[in-house]
């Protein structure tokens, strides 16, 4: 099923607008969304997601000052990470996750995994949209003055902040990647985690929409625990993922770039 015969629904529609938002056209591709696990009966994420912090709680407060505290990061190597994390297209998704995977993943090498992850993106769009759409807090530097790691365009200045889509995304792919190389779901998860983390680096999340971005990420991923076709899917992406990870011809990342990249996402930012 392609993009366009996914458009007449609301998930349809909003996995058109996510699609286009991490970067439709370019590196993904053939990768398009397919029309999703859930099919509309995705969870109810407005119900988990605790309501946004209201201004001048302690929530709030913590999140104005993370954000002030983190503009000093501006060019340290862990802004630049924070850059290279802001392209979430399919292959930079698979490039950023390799080191932790212990293996290099390309989506020529990997066509199984791939439609599991492209598989749930018409799932996740509702996961933290609808929360956001409900809550519409303005992102932090639209709050407090601060250079960011990204041009301030119109979609991202328009849209909001909490629950973080990226955080959303990547902690969901990563709770996949961890089920499916569980002897390296330590490593898999602490990437997911900074990839969420290198948003408020940025500076376009409040710490607390990372925070809950992750937590509509598990609701969803507990959720496709009951679908047979993604779990079909999954038998054959950890099928897949054991045979590459045992051939010779699939090379493990560079390690001296591996390191510096663990040593960088050791500790949270602020």
């Amino acid at each position: 099923m392609g993009v366009g015969r996914i458009a007449g629904s609301r998930s349809g529609l909003l996995a058109l607008g996510v699609f286009a938002l991490l970067g439709a056209g370019g590196a993904w591709g053939a990768w398009a969304p397919t029309g999703g696990y859930l099919a509309g009966h995705e969870p109810d994420t407005v119900a988990v997601v605790p309501q946004v912090p209201t201004p001048g709680s302690v929530r709030d407060q913590a999140d104005r000052d993370i954000f002030k505290a983190t503009r000093a990061l501006e060019g340290s190597p862990r802004w630049a990470l924070a850059q290279n994390d802001a392209k979430i297209d399919l292959p930079a998704v698979l490039k950023d996750f390799s080191c932790a995977a212990g293996v290099s993943l390309t989506p020529q090498d990997a066509p199984a995994l791939i439609k599991v992850l492209t598989g749930m993106v018409p799932d996740v769009a509702p996961a933290y949209s609808r929360p956001k759409d409900l809550y519409k807090r303005p992102r932090p530097y639209l709050r407090d003055k601060g250079n960011i790691c990204l041009p301030d365009t119109p979609d991202l200045h328009q849209s909001f902040d909490y629950p973080s889509g990226h955080a959303t995304f990547a902690w969901t792919w990563g709770l996949i990647l961890a089920d499916l190389m569980p002897d390296r779901a330590g490593a898999i998860l602490a990437r997911a985690r900074s990839i969420g983390e290198s948003r408020v680096v940025c500076g376009v999340h409040s710490a607390s929409a990372i925070t809950e971005g992750r937590t509509a990420g598990s609701t969803l991923f507990a959720a496709l625990q009951s679908d047979p076709l993604f779990q079909t899917d999954m038998a054959k992406a950890r099928d897949e993922l054991a045979a590459l990870r045992a051939s010779p011809a699939a090379p493990p990342p560079g390690s001296d770039a591996c390191a510096a990249e663990a040593a960088l996402i050791a500790k949270t930012p602020w």
